[in-house]
């Protein structure tokens, strides 16, 4: 170990190897000079395959592009959706590419803390070849959540390309280059990190100047958190024609600025996007919508999004189950019922169509309505008219109507169980919602928004998860989606002791079917081998299985991996596939065990 004698100091670098530990804290600055992995050992990533025409970044399939012809496609996107949008769609792009980079770090050098793996970050940018990075300092406290860091850009391959095609600009122009370090730090790190480029190039700048530091360091007003999906954008789209035939029917918006959603429609992940979009093209008209989606992927936060962006903002948004109405009252509730109608009806009451006048009427798990409720719901959409239940008279019906569905509503009308022209009459604008399992991405986002709101709901004070803990919710398929999640979160914040980090076993307590490589909990509270395992192994998972030490978790390891070497023949592809991983994590981890047989055809 290293010491300065004078200060009696010793490196970052140097307490790591001795410990062992993954230190919370740390800053470039305490980095040893040519600290690993250093470029020369990144480049033994990338290899040509000669021949079929693949490049591969370790398990990354890479492509060569000239800067001109990624410039040409610049200019084509500027020029057809505009400077803005075309800002926001190559800042996700860098974003991504820095997601997949970080990825890759953490499975090439899996060992190194994460001082070593945020300085990484620059190096395979500069090999990259966009920009030649130099890292002027970052430090970060995991324990606090915060980070701060500067770099210099030299030869900027997009400040390039926009000066060819547009002249100098009056702002920065390196968007996806902006992108890219954002989304490797926040990956690494385990929340939202915006970089933001001080002085650019494309400016006539003599190289860029960057800064990255924790997303609401930036303020609320921060133009990317919109354009990386960490918030829907603020400014309403209205028009004039519309407000000026008739500015009676038109409420002033809410102010969202001012009540900010507690709990946000966030994501970058580019099935998220796309849902995002849709609503916002069509949240400024009268049109009704169809949210589908499974159950727990936030069908009604998009659904209120949708109603904030609406020129009916200022009005009310009401909310009703389906489900959750008997039969029998089914018209009461939706249309309202006077006094007398029926036994009990002792006073008239509005039903949630008159409530919600002026606004937006979300109508949840429409497929359970009864067949006969189906026909006057139908009546009340087309005619915008309502009755209510024993009332001689119509009463307008001023309402937008957001529908929304776990269920295949074109399957139920096949089967007879929903009519096909209320079926059409909702289906006007159809939004589809992914799945948790088809937007991993933005799992680091989502647990970053649950981690805070929880800390504060149950003043606990965690630090956060381990890189364990994030690689399992990962890898979980989550049936129960973003509400899934958030329950996951919240048991672990409540689990994990004071100051200390949410685990593997502070999560998944319930019985939840993990992943092959995440340990479960048996009877006892003991780690114990997971089913999944326990399918590819030989022996059934019994009490003798328990897994109480380091030891008997990696022995349970091997042998997983040789039980599906051999129910494999030993053909290691095979049985990746068998265990869920690529051949690439496979391999990697029978080196690791020596398990591997030297022979390289295997």
């Amino acid at each position: 170990m290293s010491r300065d004698p004078a200060s009696n100091r010793v490196s970052l670098a140097d307490m790591s190897k001795s410990t062992g530990r993954i230190l919370s804290k740390g800053a470039f600055s305490e980095l040893d000079t040519g600290a690993s992995p250093t470029l020369a050992e990144l480049t033994e990533a990338l290899h040509f395959s000669l021949g079929d025409g693949r490049i591969w970044l370790n398990d990354q399939r890479m492509v060569l592009m000239q800067s001109p012809v990624l410039g040409r496609l610049r200019q084509e996107i500027i020029e057809a959706f505009g400077m803005e949008a075309a800002k926001g769609i190559f800042m996700r792009v860098g974003y991504m590419q820095g997601v997949r980079d970080a990825e890759l770090i953490q499975k090439r050098f899996p060992n190194q803390d994460l001082t070593h793996a945020l300085a990484a970050g620059p190096r395979v940018h500069t090999l990259e070849g966009f920009v030649k990075v130099v890292t002027k300092q970052f430090e970060f406290d995991s324990d606090r959540g915060t980070y701060f860091g500067e770099f210099y850009w030299h030869d900027s391959s997009e400040a390039g390309e926009h000066i060819a095609h547009h002249g100098l600009a009056q702002e920065p122009v390196c968007w996806m280059q902006t992108g890219y370090p954002s989304g490797y730090t926040s990956t690494l790190f385990g929340r939202p990190v915006i970089f933001r480029e001080i002085e650019c190039s494309g400016m006539g700048a003599p190289r860029c100047y960057v800064v990255g530091q924790n997303a609401e360091e930036w303020g609320e007003d921060a133009p990317e958190r919109a354009y990386l999906g960490l918030e829907w954008p603020r400014q309403k789209r209205t028009y004039r024609r519309a407000v000026q035939k008739e500015p009676e029917a038109m409420p002033a918006p809410a102010q969202d600025e001012d009540h900010p959603p507690r709990d946000p429609v966030v994501g970058v992940s580019a099935g998220f996007l796309r849902a995002r979009l849709m609503v916002e093209k069509v949240a400024d008209t009268e049109a009704t919508v169809l949210l589908v989606g499974e159950s727990g992927v936030g069908k009604e936060l998009f659904s209120q999004q949708l109603h904030r962006l609406s020129l009916r903002a200022g009005g009310p948004f009401v909310a009703l189950n389906c489900a959750a109405i008997p039969d029998t009252l089914v018209e009461s509730e939706l249309f309202g019922v006077e006094k007398g109608a029926f036994t009990g009806a002792v006073a008239s009451r509005p039903g949630y169509f008159e409530r919600a006048a002026g606004g937006t009427l979300f109508l949840d798990e429409i497929a359970s309505l009864a067949f006969a409720a189906q026909g006057k719901l139908l009546r009340a959409i087309q005619e915008r008219v309502v009755e209510r239940v024993g009332g001689t008279r119509s009463v307008p019906a001023d309402v937008r109507v957001i529908a929304a569905s776990n269920v295949d509503l074109a399957e139920e009308v096949r089967a007879g169980r929903f009519r096909q022209d209320l079926y059409f009459r909702l289906c006007v604008f159809p939004i589809a919602i992914p799945s948790l399992r088809e937007r991993r991405d933005d799992i680091p986002l989502l647990v970053d928004h649950f981690l805070r709101l929880f800390r504060e709901r149950h003043r606990r004070q965690v630090v956060g998860l381990t890189r364990r803990a994030m690689d399992a919710l990962l890898a979980y398929d989550f049936p129960g989606n973003i509400r899934e999640l958030q329950n996951l979160i919240e048991r672990g914040v409540i689990f994990a002791d004071a100051g200390g980090w949410i685990d593997v076993h502070h999560l998944f307590t319930a019985g939840e079917v993990t992943s092959p490589f995440s340990p479960a909990l048996t009877a006892e509270g003991r780690l114990a081998v997971p089913g999944a395992m326990a399918s590819l192994s030989s022996a059934p998972v019994t009490g003798t299985n328990a897994v109480r030490s380091a030891q008997d978790l990696a022995k349970a390891e091997a042998d997983l991996y040789r039980s599906a070497l051999d129910r494999a023949g030993g053909n290691v592809s095979a049985a990746a596939r068998a265990l869920g991983l690529s051949r690439a994590k496979l391999e990697y981890r029978l080196r690791k065990l020596d398990l591997l047989a030297r022979d390289p055809s295997v």
